[in-house]
């Protein structure tokens, strides 16, 4: 009898310590990286996977813009987010972008005017999504950032 209690009480820790906050046990989040040459992160929470599309290569998304996919829960698109987008010069601490325009045009893809990412030196990109109460973020560190882009597929947090 022993060994059977035992045996529910092993099983019940392994399956607690693999269980995400509002998610069934044994279930994993996934997020979907859907481009080759692109930035892609899960936000520090797991709440948002963010790809930033840094040319026109793969996507067309115009001359001087960057596109940012952002996926939510169970890798569905994230529409209707506000987006606050901070770049700075890891040295002096000073924001390194003037006026950015975002534009959210549906299907998870938000258009941003002003970014310049083609930048020397050292340098952050932080992206925070806010989506009704639920707000995460995501930081790009310069040049490692552009060295260590993983490739398309499915990631979790």
């Amino acid at each position: 009898m022993s060994a059977v209690v035992s045996l529910v009480f092993v099983f019940a820790l392994h399956t607690a310590g693999h269980a995400q906050e509002g998610h069934s046990p044994g279930k994993k989040k996934l997020f979907t990286k859907h481009f080759q040459n692109t930035l892609f992160d899960i936000a520090e929470h797991g709440a948002y996977s963010i790809e930033v599309l840094l040319d026109d290569t793969e996507y067309k998304i115009g001359k001087g813009v960057v596109g940012i996919v952002v996926h939510g829960e169970k890798d569905s698109d994230v529409v209707g987010a506000k987006l606050t987008i901070a770049h700075k010069n890891l040295d002096t601490g000073e924001p390194v972008s003037g006026p950015l325009t975002i534009t959210d045009k549906e299907n998870g893809l938000y258009i941003v005017s002003g970014l310049n990412l083609q930048r020397d030196g050292r340098w952050e990109l932080s992206v925070t999504v806010r989506k009704g109460d639920v707000e995460d973020s995501v930081k790009f560190l310069f040049p490692e950032a552009l060295k260590e882009r993983h490739p398309k597929g499915r990631y979790s947090p």
